[in-house]
C-alpha cells in the first residue's frame, strides 16, 4: 500500500471514530450507559487503527490492536504515553464488561470518563495525523 492509500485509510478510520464518539454522546444523553461505553471504546479503537494504517499494521482482535498501539506508538515515540495505553486498556475492559457481563452495572460517571478518554485520544490522534501531513 502506498503512502496515499495509507493516508486515505487513516482518514476513513478517523471519520468513523468521530461518528462513533458522537453516537456515544447521544447514548449517554439517553442514559444508555452500556451502549455508550461500547461506542466510546470503538471510537478509541478506530482512532488507534487510523495510526496503525500509517504503518500498514492491523490486528483482528482487540488485544492485538492494544498490543500494536503499545509497541508501535507508545514505545516508539514520546507523543503517545503509557497513560494513553492505560486509557485504551481500561476502555476495552469496560466495553467488554458492558457487552458481556450480565451483572455489570454501568454508571453515568464511568461512562462520562469513557467518552472523555475516547475524545482525548481521538483529538490526540488527529493532531498526530496533521503533523504527519495525513490530515488537514
Amino acid at each position: 500500500m502506498d503512502k496515499n492509500n495509507r493516508a486515505a485509510l487513516a482518514n476513513v478510520r478517523i471519520a468513523r471514530a468521530r461518528e462513533l464518539l458522537n453516537e456515544a454522546k447521544k447514548l449517554l444523553a439517553d442514559d444508555s450507559y452500556k451502549s455508550a461505553n461500547n461506542r466510546a471504546y470503538y471510537s478509541f479503537e478506530k482512532a488507534v487503527k487510523a495510526l496503525l494504517a500509517l504503518k500498514e499494521k492491523d490486528a483482528k482482535t482487540h488485544a492485538g490492536v492494544l498490543h500494536l498501539f503499545n509497541s508501535e506508538y507508545v514505545h516508539q515515540n514520546d507523543y503517545f504515553t503509557h497513560e494513553d495505553y492505560v486509557k485504551f486498556k481500561d476502555s476495552e475492559y469496560i466495553r467488554s464488561a458492558s457487552d458481556y457481563d450480565d451483572f455489570y452495572i454501568a454508571v453515568k460517571e464511568d461512562c462520562k470518563k469513557q467518552i472523555e478518554d475516547a475524545e482525548y485520544i481521538l483529538e490526540k490522534v488527529e493532531k498526530y495525523l496533521q503533523r504527519a501531513g495525513v490530515q488537514k
